[in-house]
């Protein structure tokens, strides 16, 4: 009866809610027996993982149903928008799939990543220094290697790296100095200064936002010094006042921020385009298919939040952001529940990560916030995105289930 009233019946809810989708997208989009076929392998995927994950007792139960749900309403609209990207998104969820597990895997039985900030740093640095010397410049930033056709994000991959590095020094594993005053502390702020000089290099604004919140936070949590906490938001604050004094990419976009109105005709335009679709959509929305969301500018990838709302309404666009709260309720809860220190500290740098990407992504459409180029975890369109995600959420799974099994290593 457990089984039942606790796993099946939300199981049973998604592939209704998802197949009712599909099934009316089929009907709008002249029959195209792509959508359902998109929708049926969706449905699949998740049969199969969230089957995988209760009958082995993987842990927590509810992280795979929630970013399942949120990748079956963005699939739902990356196939309204185009089915060609929808079918390369499928591809994409399924690599996700074989990540998340592989990712389970290797952290689960493999017990020594508290050892190797160095080797976290290392990687980092390489991987950045890469991108410069060979990187694709796209939309003005310089955050792209391409392999032959295919195109991936350095910076996905190295916000786990970074959390990681930082959760060496805030789990207590590393204590040691390397000089008489470079203690880890100070340490951890030269690596993240670091990092956010290549972001700059790359023009990267989103990455930076993200990097430097999780490592205020994580000195908010862990350090005892306030002055400590007072010196980096104190230098934020500079940085942030310098970078829009002397780069005009940042002004455009504060611009833009403050009064989209006046330029609507450029700088504005995406912006203002964005509250025009979401205000149009109303609480219901328009019905899929019957919206415009093709005259905002990359509405697939940083604005599909708005194309949301313009036609599933905003109660969907609420659905949305309630089922990241409750994802990031679990999250928190196995970074909680987590007796190991370092996977304590981790568990907490993810649940972070994705709950900052969505706050500002979801804040910039809705001119909340000024617009930083990030997608949104599990819906936007994008590869290097979805596979970072699902190996995070392997992470998270892999505590989780160390806490359920009683294997707890103090």
């Amino acid at each position: 009866m457990k089984i039942r009233n606790g796993y099946i019946m939300p199981v049973l809810l998604m592939l209704l809610g998802a197949l009712m989708g599909f099934g009316l997208l089929y009907m709008k989009n002249d029959y195209n027996i792509n959508i359902i076929y998109t929708g049926l392998v969706i449905e699949c995927l998740f049969i199969v993982v969230y089957s995988i994950v209760v009958f082995t007792r993987m842990g927590d139960k509810f992280l795979v149903l929630f970013s399942f749900m949120l990748i079956s309403i963005g699939m739902l609209m990356i196939c309204r928008l185009d089915i060609e990207q929808g079918l390369k998104q499928i591809v994409w969820v399924g690599v996700g799939f074989v990540a998340f597990f592989g990712a389970y895997l290797v952290y689960y039985f493999i017990d020594i990543w508290e050892r190797y900030w160095y080797l976290y740093v290392g990687l980092s640095v390489i991987l950045f220094i890469l991108t410069l010397a060979i990187g694709r410049t796209v939309k003005g930033s310089r955050n792209w290697i391409g392999v032959g056709s295919i195109a991936f994000q350095p910076s996905e991959v190295i916000k786990i790296l970074y959390i990681m590095f930082l959760s060496c020094h805030y789990s207590g594993a590393w204590t040691k100095p390397i000089k008489e005053k470079i203690t880890p502390s100070v340490m951890t702020a030269i690596v993240t200064y670091l990092f956010i000089g290549f972001l700059v290099l790359q023009r990267d604004w989103g990455a930076i936002l993200v990097l430097f919140s999780i490592y205020i936070f994580m000195i908010y949590v862990y350090e005892k010094n306030p002055l400590f906490l007072a010196v980096n938001v104190g230098a934020a604050l500079i940085v942030a006042f310098l970078g829009y004094k002397f780069m005009h990419h940042i002004q455009l976009r504060v611009t833009a921020w403050l009064n989209p109105w006046e330029h609507i005709e450029d700088i504005g335009y995406q912006v203002t385009q964005s509250l025009f679709a979401i205000s149009a959509g109303g609480y219901f929305g328009k019905g899929l298919g019957n919206g415009a969301p093709y005259y905002i500018p990359e509405v697939h990838t940083d604005f599909i939040f708005s194309a949301i709302c313009e036609e599933m309404g905003v109660f969907v666009g609420a659905a949305v952001i309630l089922l990241f709260f409750l994802l990031a309720y679990r999250c928190f809860k196995i970074s909680l529940k987590a007796t190991n220190p370092y996977n304590k500290s981790v568990g907490l740098g993810v649940t972070l990560m994705f709950s900052l990407q969505c706050f500002i992504i979801i804040g910039g459409v809705i001119k909340f916030i000024p617009l930083t180029g990030i997608t949104l975890p599990f819906v936007s369109y994008g590869g290097s995105s979805m596979v970072v995600s699902f190996i995070s959420l392997g992470i998270l799974q892999a505590i989780s289930a160390r806490e359920e099994r009683g294997e707890r290593s103090e």
